[in-house]
């Protein structure tokens, strides 16, 4: 057990982040520096099973009336995970991979310090299977830009091959590690060995330009059209709603029927509800409300399908020019 005496005031404030709980962890890191974030959110993810004094000592120093609450909480990456993701969204991989790299090498850690274009030049001559492998331990960014860069036949091959990655043998790793260390650079020793998958190019292709997007999701549909789904579904799910502009969101809105939007706002984050409650009229707002207290329990998988339904009409909505789905800022034109 981890005792008060033993916390430095980082880690003190780490262990106040946990106990008050990841919703309410995410408003706390809206008012620090992204920096300040990557410093706590690591001493949360080191941090283990926390006793209950000290979690009473920690709140007494910040706000007296929270001396007499219980509390047993955990620390751990999981935890850190989940703040993350409620404080930056999608980017929270990106910073967790940052955190967690400083306690957990990964495979090929000396690519990350190679220009993008110039290990397109590298690798445009390597196998698919090898490029796959190098992109998939790479930050999904970076990947995307790398990607980017290889002619239409090469990113199909090097996509398809993520998108079907599982888990790859320590020693072929190092083999592979070996083999482009001697001209990249020197080889950093990694551990973890499962990496790649439909969620990862999913990722990656986030991060892309449209054209890259369109281009590699057009060649993998000619091969393998559920694949393509697949893939196509990941890469924006309901909750990103709230990502999306005010504009957006209302053609979404009238796009959509009631009943299944009721259903699928079923348990969602509140920030996702409050995006499409403020902008809908006062009206079509308290039928939503009412529609959604009428339907009581849902079942999950009801839920996800209403969730589902909805995420292919925002992205025929996206394909036909009427709203835009978020992307880089390189996307956008005056």
């Amino acid at each position: 057990m981890t005792r008060v005496t033993d916390l430095t005031p980082t880690q003190k404030a780490a262990a106040l982040v946990v106990a008050v709980g990841s919703e309410n962890a995410a408003q706390l890191f809206s008012h620090l520096s992204e920096e300040e974030v990557e410093v706590l959110a690591g001493e949360v993810a080191r941090l283990g099973e926390i006793d209950t004094d000290v979690v009473e000592s920690v709140l007494s120093e910040v706000y007296e009336q929270l001396t007499g609450q219980r509390f047993s909480p955990s620390g751990g990456i999981h935890v850190a995970r989940d703040i993350l993701t409620r404080w930056k969204g999608p980017k929270a991989a990106e910073i967790l991979e940052r955190i967690v790299g400083t306690e957990t090498k990964r495979p090929f850690a000396f690519v990350r310090d190679v220009d993008p274009e110039q290990l397109v030049q590298f690798l445009k001559e390597e196998h698919p299977q090898t490029v796959a492998l190098v992109l998939a331990y790479q930050s999904p960014s970076y990947a995307a830009q790398v990607l980017s860069g290889f002619d239409p036949d090469l990113q199909r091959e090097v996509a398809l091959r993520i998108a079907g990655m599982g888990r790859t043998s320590p020693d072929v790793i190092e083999k592979v590690e070996a083999a482009l260390q001697a001209r990249l650079g020197s080889m950093t020793r990694r551990e973890s060995t499962s990496r790649g998958g439909v969620k990862d190019l999913a990722e990656m292709l986030n991060y892309a330009d449209r054209a890259t997007e369109r281009e590699i999701l057009d060649r993998i549909n000619e091969v393998d059209p559920q694949l393509a789904e697949q893939v196509r579904s990941l890469m924006f799910v309901f909750e990103d709603i709230a990502s999306l502009d005010d504009r957006s969101i209302q053609l979404v809105i009238q796009a959509i029927d009631t009943h299944k939007l009721a259903v699928a706002m079923k348990g969602v984050r509140s920030d996702v509800q409050q995006a499409i409650l403020r902008n809908m009229s006062a009206r079509a707002r308290e039928t939503l409300l009412e529609e959604m207290e009428l339907l009581g329990p849902v079942r999950r998988r009801d839920v996800e399908a209403a969730q589902t339904e909805i995420v292919a009409r925002i992205r025929d909505l996206d394909d036909a020019g009427e709203i835009v789905i978020s992307r880089d800022s390189g996307d956008l034109v005056g």
